[in-house]
């Protein structure tokens, strides 16, 4: 079973990656582009005796504590399998 985690800023945090990708995009002709935000994904697999509930429940602790800034990060969880 593999989960993935998605970590990005929070709307309310200014994102000056973002922005400069968004004005790269532009320069690059595509003027279609108001914003970007930035961000990134960890896959984490887990071992096979590991039960689903037990899965999303660690997997929630690990991408709340762990993996994102809780004052400037959000994280959603996907399971892939």
């Amino acid at each position: 079973m593999t989960a993935r985690v998605f970590v990005s800023l929070k709307s309310s945090v200014l994102d000056p990656q973002g922005q400069t990708v968004r004005a790269a995009l532009n320069g690059l002709g595509y003027q279609g582009i108001s914003g970007v935000r930035q961000g990134k994904f960890f896959d984490i697999v887990l071992a096979p005796e590991v039960t689903r509930e037990q899965a999303r429940k660690d997997i929630e602790t690990i991408a709340h504590e762990v993996l994102a800034n809780p004052v400037i990060e959000e994280c959603q969880i996907e399971f892939l399998d």
